[in-house]
């Protein structure tokens, strides 16, 4: 079985449709969270992965459009949360608001989290080898993780984390939109970068008042 693995969609839907246009074929296709903030098309993104029928885990940012969490935001980031509270339905954000924060799939092989095991919102940086180490298994043979916008896989005996990537706002110094595939019967994990129209998410962005830097970043994959 192969499966499609996205993170942090981010209301950025231009980004979104070219990495499902570009995805190899797979039997499943996942999401580590936060589907809306920041970009402009947080309604769009949100029936994009409805329709679909995605397994998706709650993110930081999903979880406050929702009114899950208190704000502890920026200002960029919390005029994403405020646009995207706006823009979306009521069932939207009902959608949202019944999100796990964590869940497993295909037959308990894969488990979905956005942050931590322990904690949706620490960073679990695939850099440092104590965060990103065999411990955070348990019984699952791949554990998906995102939260960072940064791409990495670790494999162990005990078996593979692997963090996609970000879909919406890459922040490796890597401009393209991010994911990964991971074949459950070789199990191996392939991460892929895909071009997609950022001049067109900043108009967008100016358009919609959101705060410029939210466009202007992506162009630099920070």
């Amino acid at each position: 079985m192969k499966v499609g693995l996205i993170s942090d969609v981010h209301g950025n839907r231009v980004a979104l449709e070219t990495v499902l246009e570009e995805m190899p074929s797979v039997d499943r296709l996942l999401c580590a969270g936060d589907v809306v903030g920041y970009n402009p098309w947080p309604a769009e993104c949100v029936d994009e992965l409805r329709e679909r029928d995605v397994p998706t885990v709650m993110g930081n940012h999903d979880a406050a459009v929702a009114g899950e969490t208190p704000s502890r935001f920026n200002g960029m980031a919390r005029a994403g949360v405020e646009y995207a509270e706006a823009q979306l339905s009521d069932d939207q954000l009902a959608w949202l608001a019944d999100l796990p924060t964590e869940r497993h799939a295909c037959d308990g092989r894969v488990k979905l989290v956005h942050g931590h095991p322990d904690d949706p919102d620490r960073y679990t940086r695939y850099t440092y080898p104590r965060e990103f180490s065999p411990r955070l298994l348990e019984d699952e043979d791949v554990l998906v993780l995102g939260h960072t916008h940064v791409q990495g896989v670790r494999k162990y005996a005990e078996g593979i984390v692997v963090n996609p990537g970000s879909v919406g706002q890459p922040r490796d110094g890597d401009p393209r939109a991010g994911y990964a595939v991971v074949d459950l019967e070789a199990m191996a994990v392939d991460t892929y970068r895909v071009e997609y129209d950022v001049d067109a998410v900043q108009e967008a962005v100016r358009e919609a008042g959101l705060p410029e830097r939210i466009g202007s970043r992506l162009a630099r994959g920070k």
